[in-house]
Formats: structure tokens, sequence, C-alpha cells
């Protein structure tokens, strides 16, 4: 089993560009702060040790794949 990666801000606009989901420093920005209610758009933490936001790579791919599944499974075809 592979382990983890965890991934900063930059990094994980990196993977969505790559995945051809080009977003700017704003909207990913958004989607990791904290709403009014405390929730995030995306699951970013803060890292213990350094205190910026971090994510695991494969759980941000994993959204956006099962927001595609979901879509899929939705359309009428």
């Amino acid at each position: 089993m592979k382990p983890p990666t965890y991934i900063g801000i930059p990094e994980a606009k990196q993977v969505l560009s790559d995945m051809g989901i080009e977003l700017n420093d704003r909207q990913m920005k958004r989607a990791a702060e904290k709403d009014a209610t405390g929730k995030r758009k995306l699951p970013f933490f803060v890292d213990p040790i350094d205190g910026k936001l971090k994510i695991e790579k494969g759980s941000l791919v994993r959204i956006y794949r099962e927001a595609q599944i979901d879509a899929e499974n939705s359309a009428k075809y």
C-alpha cells in the first residue's frame, strides 16, 4: 500500500491543473478557507508542524472522480 502524500495549496492547484481543472489562486484559496459554518469546500487541514494547509493528494483526486461518476450516473442517455 502506498503511503499518503500530503500537498499544499500550490501543489493541489497543480494536481487539478494536470487533470484539466484550471483554478486561479483566489479560487484555490476559497476552497481551502473555512466558511461561516467552519467547513471547507475541500478537506484541507492545518499541518501541525509548519502550520500550513495540506490535503492528501489521493483524496483530492478521489473527490473530483466521485463528482464525475455522480454526474455520469445522473445523466440521461
